[in-house]
């Protein structure tokens, strides 16, 4: 974070200073909320939780090296005492960002955010000093928290917003004002939370108008929802995709034998090839989102086209691969999911697979609402489809729901197993790998299926 006094940040919190000696003192660290990642010169941000109340850790931060603490009471130890923490937190975020005068590049969307989001990242820091939202630290606490580890330094600040609700990211986008907002798509994830479709593109559109005149919109030309959102803004409109009407547009889309994608990048000062590293159709669309907004900020075709064809995975469990010693492949998806990345994941998987034994070792996909039972069908009856060798489904109804599909479009016998939990998974797959097989493992993180991809990876289920 920018140098700041402890009097300083009172004023902008509106907050009164308790045990404090000197408020001329600067906050020269990082604004944290974890006491474990307390260094010297940090603010703690003491939050109380279901389980843990930050206040408890006070003296112990202070000891560790925090200058003061950001309360919501009085602790003993020098702090900043506040109504609400998340909402001084908020407050502090805006204060910085508009001091800083950095370029604040916001994304949103269904799926892909986090990928997009690194992919942006790392094609930025190649022309400036860049800092990014860390995993999917996307909410009203993680995206002030990430703002505020930018210093004089920074150029572009990337922060991916979710939402739960409409207001949401209205609310987020008022923290952290974006010059360039990106809508990458509108799915199904939340939709149980959301009501439908059409109240999902309700709140991402809250993005696009939250930009400035002079800003950017840069909106996915294939998907009719997020096209549409181009009258809610009165910034510029870009868009990219597969279209022939995207400024930003893939050409000659397809996937290396690996199953790594590459395409003709056509941006509106050039076009180069593009091989990249990651795994899965599904990055295209992520790849052009990324060259729309590099291109945006002054980057050249070739630029970009190198920076995606080097670029890697920088969030964990999410399409992350490796090989093992024996030949067996396993595809940590653990992360999350939601029926458009369940589909994306299951065609990597089989492209990745061709020729060999592939598994897809998939449970639930949450907050679906009304939408869960035929959605689970479907991913069931896709895996068959796509050819996958055999589908376990790990978990309680949902994941019977998964095997139901499959068995229904034709997967029979041996092909398709529903159990209990990631232990029988893991069990099953003990007795079952064989050496050259691509596992896919993919859930919504409540399932916990990280576990199956880490017994594989750290050799715990032995091939034969």
């Amino acid at each position: 974070m920018i140098a700041l006094s402890l009097a300083e940040i009172a004023a902008v919190v509106g907050g009164q200073t308790h045990d404090i000696p000197d408020p001329s003192v600067q906050v020269t660290g990082p604004v944290v909320r974890d006491s474990r990642e307390v260094v010297p010169g940090s603010l703690f941000a003491a939050f109380v939780g279901e389980r843990v109340d930050g206040h408890d850790f006070a003296p112990q931060v202070v000891e560790a090296g925090a200058v003061a603490v950001l309360a919501s009471r009085p602790v003993g130890v020098p702090a900043i005492v506040v109504e609400d923490v998340q909402t001084a937190l908020g407050a502090l975020a805006r204060h910085v960002v508009r001091r800083l005068g950095a370029t604040l590049v916001a994304l949103t969307g269904s799926a892909g955010k986090t990928s997009t989001k690194d992919l942006i990242a790392q094609v930025l820091q190649r022309k400036a000093p860049t800092v990014f939202t860390p995993g999917s630290l996307n909410n009203e606490i993680g995206l002030p928290l990430t703002a505020l580890t930018a210093t004089e330094e920074t150029r572009f600040l990337v922060l991916e917003m979710g939402a739960r609700g409409v207001g949401h990211i209205r609310y987020l986008a008022d923290l952290t004002p974006p010059k360039i907002g990106l809508v990458l798509n509108v799915g199904t994830a939340h939709i149980g939370e959301f009501g439908g479709r059409e109240q999902i593109a309700e709140a991402k559109g809250e993005l696009v108008e939250a930009l400035p005149e002079d800003g950017a919109a840069i909106l996915n030309a294939d998907d009719p929802l997020v096209r549409a959102m181009a009258p809610r803004t009165k910034a510029k409109v870009v868009l990219f995709g597969e279209s022939a009407e995207a400024d930003v547009r893939a050409e000659n889309v397809r996937l290396t034998d690996s199953g790594q994608p590459s395409f003709r990048l056509h941006t509106p000062s050039g076009a180069c090839d593009v091989t990249m590293r990651l795994y899965g159709e599904h990055h295209v669309s992520n790849a052009l989102a990324a060259a729309a907004v590099a291109h945006e900020l002054g980057m050249s075709a070739e630029e970009i086209a190198t920076a995606l064809s080097e670029a890697g995975t920088l969030s964990r469990w999410r399409m992350e691969v490796t090989e093992r010693p024996d030949g067996v492949t396993i595809v940590n998806d653990a992360y999350n999911a939601n029926p458009e990345s369940m589909r994306a994941a299951l065609r990597a998987l089989a492209a990745m697979g061709k020729g060999r034994r592939t598994w897809a070792v998939l449970g639930k996909m949450a907050e679906l609402g009304d939408e869960a039972l035929a959605e689970h069908d479907a991913v069931g009856r896709l895996a068959v489809r796509l050819n996958v060798s055999k589908l376990v489904a790990v978990g309680g109804i949902e994941a019977s729901w998964l095997q139901l599909g499959a068995y229904n479009e034709g997967s029979w016998g041996e092909e398709s197993v529903h159990v209990s939990d990631a232990q029988a998974a893991i069990d099953l797959l003990r007795s079952e790998l064989r050496p050259g097989d691509v596992v896919l493992v993919k859930a919504s993180r409540s399932v916990g299926l990280e576990s199956v991809a880490q017994a594989l990876v750290e050799g715990e289920v032995a091939a034969r």
